[in-house]
Protein backbone atom coordinates (compact mmCIF):
# COMPACT_ATOMS: atom_id res chain seq x y z
CA UNK A 1 0.00 0.00 0.00
CA UNK A 2 1.16 3.66 -0.23
CA UNK A 3 1.29 6.05 1.79
CA UNK A 4 2.18 9.67 2.01
CA UNK A 5 4.25 11.25 4.41
CA UNK A 6 3.81 15.21 4.24
CA UNK A 7 6.33 16.44 6.47
CA UNK A 8 5.26 19.80 8.06
CA UNK A 9 7.59 22.25 9.64
CA UNK A 10 7.47 26.18 10.98
CA UNK A 11 9.21 28.23 8.00
CA UNK A 12 9.64 31.11 10.09
CA UNK A 13 12.32 28.52 12.89
CA UNK A 14 13.77 26.90 9.17
CA UNK A 15 14.93 29.83 8.17
CA UNK A 16 16.43 31.21 11.62
CA UNK A 17 18.64 28.24 11.87
CA UNK A 18 22.21 28.85 11.75
CA UNK A 19 24.20 27.08 8.47
CA UNK A 20 25.94 23.99 10.08
CA UNK A 21 22.35 23.31 11.97
CA UNK A 22 21.14 23.40 8.27
CA UNK A 23 23.97 21.32 6.63
CA UNK A 24 23.15 18.80 9.02
CA UNK A 25 19.37 18.28 8.48
CA UNK A 26 20.40 17.80 4.69
CA UNK A 27 22.79 15.23 5.33
CA UNK A 28 19.51 13.72 7.88
CA UNK A 29 16.79 13.79 4.66
CA UNK A 30 20.06 12.54 2.09
CA UNK A 31 21.02 9.62 4.36
CA UNK A 32 17.02 9.11 4.94
CA UNK A 33 16.10 9.45 1.40
CA UNK A 34 18.84 7.03 -0.03
CA UNK A 35 17.86 4.42 2.82
CA UNK A 36 14.40 3.88 1.85
CA UNK A 37 15.41 3.79 -1.90
CA UNK A 38 17.51 0.93 -0.72
CA UNK A 39 14.95 -0.79 0.64
CA UNK A 40 12.68 -0.20 -2.28
CA UNK A 41 9.79 1.98 -0.42
CA UNK A 42 10.63 5.14 -1.70
CA UNK A 43 8.44 5.67 -4.86
CA UNK A 44 8.69 9.87 -5.13
CA UNK A 45 9.55 12.82 -2.74
CA UNK A 46 10.54 16.84 -2.99
CA UNK A 47 10.67 19.26 -1.80
CA UNK A 48 8.14 22.38 -1.58
CA UNK A 49 9.30 25.92 -2.15
CA UNK A 50 8.17 28.39 0.52
CA UNK A 51 4.96 29.26 0.93
CA UNK A 52 5.40 32.68 -0.25
CA UNK A 53 5.50 31.19 -3.89
CA UNK A 54 2.26 29.36 -3.13
CA UNK A 55 -0.89 30.77 -5.13
CA UNK A 56 -3.99 29.12 -3.81
CA UNK A 57 -6.76 28.43 -6.40
CA UNK A 58 -10.57 27.80 -5.91
CA UNK A 59 -13.94 28.42 -8.74
CA UNK A 60 -17.18 30.09 -7.06
CA UNK A 61 -20.42 30.48 -8.82
CA UNK A 62 -18.21 29.59 -12.13
CA UNK A 63 -15.23 32.28 -11.22
CA UNK A 64 -11.71 31.36 -10.76
CA UNK A 65 -10.14 33.25 -7.83
CA UNK A 66 -6.82 32.83 -7.05
CA UNK A 67 -4.93 34.78 -3.97
CA UNK A 68 -1.13 34.79 -2.89
CA UNK A 69 0.07 32.13 -0.33
CA UNK A 70 -1.50 28.81 1.30
CA UNK A 71 -4.78 27.64 1.58
CA UNK A 72 -4.51 27.75 5.17
CA UNK A 73 -2.43 30.13 7.50
CA UNK A 74 -0.92 27.94 9.95
CA UNK A 75 2.04 27.87 12.42
CA UNK A 76 3.82 24.75 10.52
CA UNK A 77 3.63 24.66 6.70
CA UNK A 78 3.36 21.78 4.52
CA UNK A 79 7.48 21.99 3.08
CA UNK A 80 7.82 18.66 1.35
CA UNK A 81 6.30 14.85 0.92
CA UNK A 82 7.41 11.39 0.10
CA UNK A 83 5.64 8.58 -1.24
CA UNK A 84 5.99 5.14 0.11
CA UNK A 85 5.22 2.17 0.16
CA UNK A 86 4.53 0.08 2.99
CA UNK A 87 3.02 -3.17 4.14
CA UNK A 88 0.84 -0.89 6.63
CA UNK A 89 0.48 1.68 8.54
CA UNK A 90 2.88 0.68 11.52
CA UNK A 91 5.34 0.39 8.88
CA UNK A 92 4.51 3.83 7.25
CA UNK A 93 4.86 5.58 10.78
CA UNK A 94 8.22 3.78 11.29
CA UNK A 95 9.44 5.55 8.29
CA UNK A 96 7.60 9.12 9.20
CA UNK A 97 9.43 9.03 12.72
CA UNK A 98 12.85 8.67 10.74
CA UNK A 99 12.14 11.52 8.79
CA UNK A 100 14.82 14.68 9.96
CA UNK A 101 11.81 17.31 10.06
CA UNK A 102 9.85 14.97 12.81
CA UNK A 103 12.12 15.97 15.10
CA UNK A 104 11.17 20.10 14.86
CA UNK A 105 7.87 19.27 13.23
CA UNK A 106 5.53 17.10 12.50
CA UNK A 107 5.00 14.46 9.76
CA UNK A 108 1.45 13.16 8.43
CA UNK A 109 1.11 9.58 7.25
CA UNK A 110 -2.16 9.08 4.91
CA UNK A 111 -2.62 6.21 3.10
CA UNK A 112 -3.02 6.77 -0.97
CA UNK A 113 -6.93 6.48 -2.28
CA UNK A 114 -6.52 3.54 -5.07
CA UNK A 115 -9.31 4.19 -7.66
CA UNK A 116 -10.55 1.62 -10.18
CA UNK A 117 -9.46 2.35 -13.67
CA UNK A 118 -11.70 3.26 -16.25
CA UNK A 119 -11.85 0.09 -18.72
Amino acid sequence: MQYMLLIYTNEAEMAARKPGELSAMTQGYTEFTQSIVRSGNYRSGEALEPTSTATTVHVRDGKVLQTDGPYAETKEQLGGFYLVEAQDLDEATKMAARIPGAERGYVEVRPVRVFTKPT
